[in-house]
Formats: C-alpha cells, sequence, structure tokens
C-alpha cells in the first residue's frame, strides 16, 4: 500500500484560486456558522469494557416499541434468521462491486440471482444491481426517459413527499421540468394527467400503493401515455406485488421501488436498497451494474459484468447517470429473503398483511377512527382521528406503541403479518385506556 500523500500548501492556494476562493473557510460560508464544529473536544481514551458500559448505558435510553402501526416507506416484517446468517459470512458481508468479473463468479452469480427474482416479481425483462434507496431509483427512472424533445416528467402528488423532495433535486440539476398533478379524493386524477400531457411530455409517476395506500388505476395511465409517446413509471410496493396485477400485465415501462421490506430491519433509516426494473428497449438506459449469464470457452456456466462501458469505465461523458455502484450486500438480503420464502410463502405473507389490516380498520372503526377513502388499499389505511394524532402518538408511546403516521389531520396506519389478530386485539384495549 503506498504512502498516502495530501495535497500541500501551495497546492491547496493554487485550487482555491482556480475556483475563484481565498480560503478553505470560504468551501463552507452557505453553512450556518451555528452548526459548523470548531474543535473536536476528544475525552481521553478508554478501556474496551469502559467504552462498552458506556454506550450500553445510551442504547438503553433507546425506547423500543413492542408493536409498530406505522408504514409510510418503512415497514417491520419478520425476517427469516437465515436471511442473516448468510448475509454476515465474512466472504458477502464485504461483497462490493467486482471490478475482476472473472474471479468474482460468486459475487456475480447472487446479483444475477437478484436480478432475475425482480424480474419475477415486476413481470418486467431486465433489472439492475439495485441503486441505493426507491427515492434514488424513482428519481433515476425519469431521467431514462428523457430525450432530446421529451424534456418534462408528470409526477403524482399522491407520490411519497420524501421521494419527491429527490425527484425535485435531480430535475433540478439537469433543468428537467417537473410537473405535479393534484390528485382527486387521495388518487391520481386522470382528467388532471391528461390536461397536462403533451408532445414534450417524457413520462409519468404514479406510485400504487401510494402515499395513501390506495391502488391506483395504473393500467389506464399507461395506455393514456403511449398514445402520447410517453413512458409510464411505477412506484411498487415489492409484497404487493405478488397479490395485484404486476408492472410487466398493465404495460409499465419501468417499475422501481424500495426493497427494504425484502429482508432489512428499519434501522433508523439504512442501509436500504432501490430496485429498478424495466423493458428491454430500455435496457441500455438503467443505470448501474446489470450481471448477464453467458459461457466461457470451455462451454461451462459464467456470468459477466454488461453494459458496463456507460459510467464505470469509459465514455463517461456520455453517461445519462453517475450511479456506477451496486448495494451487492442489501441486494443479495433481498435475494436471501425471497429465496427462502418462495412463491408460497411471499403469497402467505402478501395475505396476511391484507387480511390483518382489514381486521385493524374494523377494530379501530368502533373506536372511532373512521376510513374516509372508498379505493383499494393493500396494507395501509387513512382514517380520521378522533383525538390530535399527536397527542395521541405521545401517550401511545408510553405504552411502547408505535401509533400510525400523521397525514394532516388524519392517519395512516400500516399493518403486516406481525400485526396478528392477537396483538391487534391486545393494540385495541390499549387504545381505549388512552382514549378514555
Amino acid at each position: 500500500m503506498g504512502r498516502y500523500i495530501p495535497e500541500t500548501q501551495s497546492e491547496q492556494e493554487s485550487m482555491l484560486k482556480d475556483i475563484g476562493l481565498s480560503s478553505i473557510d470560504d468551501l463552507y460560508s452557505m453553512v450556518p456558522k451555528e452548526v459548523l464544529l470548531k474543535d473536536l473536544r476528544l475525552p481521553a481514551g478508554k478501556s474496551e469494557m469502559e467504552v462498552l458500559e458506556e454506550i450500553s448505558g445510551i442504547a438503553g435510553k433507546d425506547l423500543v416499541y413492542d408493536q409498530i402501526y406505522r408504514g409510510g416507506g418503512v415497514y417491520k416484517h419478520y425476517i427469516p434468521a437465515i436471511v442473516s446468517y448468510i448475509t454476515s459470512k465474512e466472504e458477502f458481508l464485504t461483497a462490493y462491486t467486482p471490478y475482476q468479473a472473472e474471479i468474482s463468479q460468486g459475487v456475480l452469480q447472487s446479483i444475477f440471482e437478484y436480478q432475475t427474482q425482480i424480474c419475477e416479481l415486476t413481470g418486467l425483462d431486465v433489472s439492475n444491481a439495485s441503486v441505493y434507496d426507491g427515492a434514488v431509483a424513482a428519481a433515476e427512472a425519469l431521467f431514462m426517459t428523457l430525450e432530446r424533445n421529451k424534456d418534462e416528467v408528470l409526477v403524482s402528488d399522491t407520490t411519497d413527499p420524501e421521494t419527491l423532495e429527490v425527484m425535485k433535486t435531480y430535475c433540478e440539476s439537469r433543468n428537467v421540468k417537473l410537473t405535479l398533478l393534484k390528485s382527486k379524493d387521495h388518487k391520481t386524477d386522470i382528467d388532471e394527467v391528461m390536461a397536462h400531457l403533451n408532445e414534450r411530455t417524457a413520462c409519468l409517476y404514479v406510485e400504487s400503493p401510494n402515499r395513501y395506500g390506495l391502488i391506483e388505476d395504473t393500467e389506464d395511465f399507461a395506455s393514456l401515455v403511449h398514445e402520447h409517446k410517453a413512458k409510464m413509471i411505477q412506484g411498487c410496493d415489492p409484497i404487493a406485488l405478488v397479490l395485484y396485477k404486476t408492472p410487466g400485465e398493465m404495460d409499465v415501462d419501468i417499475a422501481v421501488g424500495e426493497g427494504q421490506q425484502l429482508g432489512m430491519p428499519m434501522g433508523f433509516g439504512g442501509p436500504y436498497l432501490g430496485f429498478m426494473a424495466c423493458k428491454k428497449e430500455l435496457m441500455r438506459k438503467l443505470p448501474g451494474r446489470i450481471v448477464g449469464q453467458t459461457e466461457d470457452h470451455e462451454g461451462r456456466r459464467a456470468y459477466v459484468l454488461t453494459l458496463q462501458a456507460r459510467e464505470q469505465h469509459i465514455r463517461r461523458e456520455k453517461a445519462s447517470s453517475n450511479i456506477c455502484s451496486n448495494e451487492a450486500l442489501c441486494a443479495m438480503t433481498a435475494s436471501v429473503y425471497l429465496a427462502a420464502m418462495g412463491p408460497a410463502g411471499m403469497e402467505k405473507l402478501a395475505l396476511s398483511c391484507y387480511n390483518n389490516a382489514r381486521y385493524l380498520e374494523g377494530r379501530l372503526k368502533e373506536l372511532g377512527f373512521v376510513r374516509k377513502d372508498e379505493g383499494e388499499y393493500f396494507d395501509e389505511f387513512l382514517t380520521s382521528s378522533p383525538v390530535d394524532p399527536d397527542l395521541l402518538e405521545e401517550k401511545l408511546s408510553k405504552h411502547k406503541i408505535l401509533s400510525g403516521l400523521k397525514v394532516d389531520d388524519q392517519i395512516l396506519w400500516c399493518a403486516t403479518e406481525v400485526n396478528t389478530k392477537e396483538k391487534i386485539d391486545a393494540f385495541i384495549d390499549v387504545l381505549k385506556e388512552v382514549l378514555s
């Protein structure tokens, strides 16, 4: 390993001069002074035992919920023990982009299997080796549809707010016009779509289930945008795909989503993975790595990196994306989870979420939490609240129960397979006590 040599003082001054600055502090002129770190103030060193005791004390202050009824993009699911058992093996835990593909056959095979599973879930032709999270996948999908004379994108306002913020950031960086479509009764309004479609429209993005938990009329939207020679992008829940029509069956061009539900814990917001799949004709615009299967000169099965010349090695100026890595460990986690569950297990899981959500809806209705939307939903639904949602969350937290997500003055509830009938009944008993 060669010695690391930082820039000299003269080199730093030369670089600062080239960008029109006089000091390194000028680089942070946009950062509020009150948040700038002036010194580290590191304490004296401690022994391993002392550090463990202190960290354990800090961890003891965390509130660990016994029951969770919140979704909104991140979901509580049971993760089979075999998932972490396999992915924590040293040879996988350190997995990264296989630059030397000829000696990375095991990693490449795991990525190939992940891609195959995502294609099976979405009903589309090609999947990449995943991106950083669902929001990034959605934003990257917008750019896949852009052409010289098509530089405007339509996005439903039923999109998850955090995903929408990432989309806006991407579009601002490339001067792409993003038009936010107003919804009707918490679903994308087809009249609003028709009113904004024009010859410069590159795509329409709709999530289903959307941020309110409702299943959208994706097939109708796909038919409409294709008439205007635009592309249809669907944001997906990977578990809901088991029960409902796949994007491929509805003629969607690109399917994206958050893969956290496929074997990854909620974990303070990450690491997660964004999955992407598309029709074959869009394959060359798919960002990140794609692993393909072929044969070596002796006729043996082999795995290779395909279409990698765009961003990763050469011709970078022609790249449509700056993503050149992959979420190898997260992708493998999703792959192991799907393999462990199997088709029958995934169907049973999806039905459990579906049925538990409806049982929860019925029990909540008894206490005045009434669902206003009439559309179909999977495992999340919006209700009114007879009490202030913030106050309700505070009181339920004292019972180690995480309430649904506050949306304006309503509550978005979620039930997965872990929210069994017995647990829901126990939760309702606590809720009655809190309300009284």
